[in-house]
């Protein structure tokens, strides 16, 4: 069975696919990030979708790497007759998704097959499938897909599949073209698969090419903001947290979400990525896409949105499928759309606020929002919420969201201070924030303990404490910062990386079973002891965390210590984003965060 980290990423900004380093293609949904799959043996089996490319009788390749700063990918398998190499990619689309395979004989002349099972609707439904003018067109209901090859191979049907076999000599390639569009429609117009190649690899390159970071770890920070790339829906600019669903935080257990939407809470972290590594125009797009996903009521600000700033993503179950490693449910959706998370207010803010200093484009209105959101925290801030993490053991005054409510009410302040020509209620919202501060460290300080705690009252702890001094609600030398990174390390520490909460944390989240440590809480971990002073220590545990990440530079949410193995939705932005803002902070010019 594969491992998370055993897949590799290729995308078009639209959607994306998971290759195996089996040579299969186990995940793909067609034609946004968040329709139905048509691939979907990720998360059961070959009968529910999968397309494998290698050659006849091999097993795991023996190496594949990304071709230099691309999302271009080559998987090398050799054997006793000789060696192959199998490129896939998928090209920036005009009208319609394609994924393209390209076989090529590097050494001897190697047998290959290919086997295609198209299965649409998350691996439940069978297309019928038909040949036409050479090629084979699988229809089902509204999908329909076409697959050629350059140039034609011996293919026929089978077994509810569809099989290629054929020989490749040194130099010799044959090239293959699965192209969807809705069934109603004609077949799109036919992409070359070797000028799309090419010009795949000269766009990547000259994207990467942009990156102002030049320090150590390069290669790991543009694989990074590649990826960051590689999971923007292009049409909106909006940025999904993963392109998958439900692979399991604990093995075979029930931590299985939907992450192919859009978080607020990644807003801040991601502008700053992006601002500081040169790519003014995704984080324009980035900050568009979150102006038109919160306009309206200030009330109804939700945590996450969808691609296009969707609002109803309702959260159900797939009872087909037996999920990763026997991992179930298997989820659609999210219901925690519907949670409170105050944070999300000063993460939206501080975005805003992040935007204005770094130049980006003004745009209208952008005062009027949040001076409206300030106006909503000032009553709205005293009640429970569900807090960052969106457990879901009941609402209760989470620390790090009252902390971001002050930073909502810091950012807009500053703001005015600095520009006198901004109009709003600047001594009510100085009042909210002092009223905020000193309430966090009445309520939410032990003093026993020399630490900040994960809600008002409790002894639990949470990694997103970590966050207080970079956010600037207290000074990085400040003792009750410096006792809580202690606190944090000594109790939510496993192997010398973070989780994000108290192990047995049921009271709190609601569900059964444990986690691994969370990767971005790493990274915040990292941030923090540079920003006290202990940066030979942060750059140690940093240097940890990039050997977590797989053969091709990817890491997902989670990594287990005592397994070895890497945990929840893959690739994860988040750790991502952690991973290029850490790079920033502890070997540029810029600050931690």
């Amino acid at each position: 069975m594969q491992r998370i980290e055993d897949y590799a990423l290729i995308g078009d900004e639209q959607t994306a696919a998971l290759v195996g380093a089996d040579g299969s293609v186990d995940w793909l949904c067609l034609p946004r990030f968040d329709s139905a799959a048509c691939f979907a043996r990720l998360l059961g089996d070959e009968n529910n979708g999968h397309w494998r490319i290698a050659p006849a009788g091999a097993g795991r390749c023996t190496r594949r790497s990304y071709r230099k700063d691309t999302l271009v990918l080559d998987t090398e398998w050799e054997t006793d007759e000789g060696t192959v190499l199998v490129t896939d990619l998928m090209p920036q689309r005009h009208r319609a998704p394609d994924l393209v395979r390209i076989v090529q004989g590097v050494r001897g002349e190697v047998t290959v097959r290919s086997t295609l099972r198209l299965r649409f609707d998350y691996g439940s439904v069978v297309p019928w499938v038909r040949k036409e003018d050479g090629h084979r067109v699988a229809v089902a209901g509204p999908d329909a897909a076409w697959l050629r090859s350059v140039p034609e191979v011996p293919t026929w049907g089978e077994d509810q599949g569809t099989h290629s076999e054929f020989t490749v000599k040194e130099g010799e390639r044959v090239a293959f073209v699965l192209t969807w569009h809705p069934s109603h429609e004609p077949r799109p117009p036919l992409v070359d698969p070797y000028s799309s190649l090419r010009h795949s690899v000269h766009d990547w390159q000259s994207w990467a090419a942009h990156c102002r970071y030049d320090g150590p770890h390069r290669d790991a920070v543009v694989r990074s903001l590649i990826t960051l790339k590689a999971l923007t829906y292009r049409p909106t600019g909006g940025v999904v947290a993963a392109p998958t669903t439900s692979l399991p935080e604990e093995w075979g257990g029930v931590r299985n979400w939907d992450y192919r939407f859009c978080w607020l809470r990644d807003s801040t972290l991601t502008l700053n990525a992006l601002l500081a590594a040169g790519y003014q125009e995704e984080a324009e797009a980035w900050r568009n896409w979150l102006l038109r996903a919160v306009a309206g009521d200030p009330a109804d600000l939700q945590i996450m949105y969808g691609l296009a700033g969707e609002r109803r993503l309702p959260e159900f179950e797939l009872p087909w499928l037996p999920g990763f490693g026997g991992a179930t449910p298997v989820r659609i959706g999210n219901d925690a759309v519907n949670q409170l998370q105050l944070d999300v207010y000063g993460e939206v803010v501080d975005s805003l606020e992040l935007a204005r200093r770094s130049g980006l484009s003004a745009q209208p209105d952008v005062w009027a929002l949040q001076s409206v959101l300030l106006t909503f925290l000032r009553t709205a801030w005293r009640q429970p919420d569900e807090g960052l993490w969106e457990v879901r053991g009941g609402r209760r005054h989470f620390v790090h969201s009252k902390v971001m409510v002050w930073v909502a009410a810091d950012r807009t302040v500053r703001a005015m201070e600095e520009d006198p020509d901004l109009e709003g209620d600047l001594e009510g919202w100085r009042e909210l924030r002092d009223e905020v501060h000193r309430e966090v460290c009445e309520k939410g300080y032990d003093p026993e303990r020399n630490t900040f705690t994960q809600s008002y009252g409790s002894r639990e702890l949470d990694a997103a404490l970590l966050l207080i001094p970079r956010v600037g609600f207290l000074p990085p030398d400040d003792p009750r910062v410096l006792g809580t990174i202690e606190a944090v390390r000594a109790e939510l520490g496993q192997d010398g990386f973070v989780r994000r909460y108290t192990p047995d944390a049921a009271p709190v989240d609601g569900l059964p079973g444990e986690e691994g440590t969370f990767l971005v809480c790493s990274f915040w971990l990292a941030d923090a002891l540079h920003m006290t002073g202990r940066t030979k220590e942060a750059r140690e545990l940093f240097e940890r965390l990039l050997g977590l990440a797989n053969d091709v530079g990817l890491l997902a949410e989670e990594y287990d210590p005592v397994g070895g193995r890497q945990l929840g939705n893959f690739p994860q932005a988040f750790s991502h984003i952690g991973l290029v803002n850490t790079a920033l902070a502890l070997f540029g010019d810029e600050e931690a965060g």
